[in-house]
């Protein structure tokens, strides 16, 4: 099974930003849930069919450790 990860741009309450390179897909929703809702959408409209051969990754950036 392939895999896409979305790399989350911005992220503040109400609004998670996030993209992909490969395919490039860029995708925008109110939770990170609905976001993979949204990540799945954007895979259906890029590949179609194809879609069911890939997983869904979302990361996100982790801040720095302190100390």
């Amino acid at each position: 099974m392939r895999e896409v990860v979305f790399r989350v741009l911005a992220e503040r309450p109400g609004h998670v930003e996030a993209a992909a390179t490969d395919p490039v897909l860029r995708i925008a929703a109110p939770s990170l849930e609905e976001l993979h809702h949204e990540a799945r959408e954007a895979l259906i409209q890029a590949l179609g069919a194809a879609h069911c051969a890939y997983r869904v990754r979302i990361r996100r950036n982790l801040p720095a450790l302190c100390g």
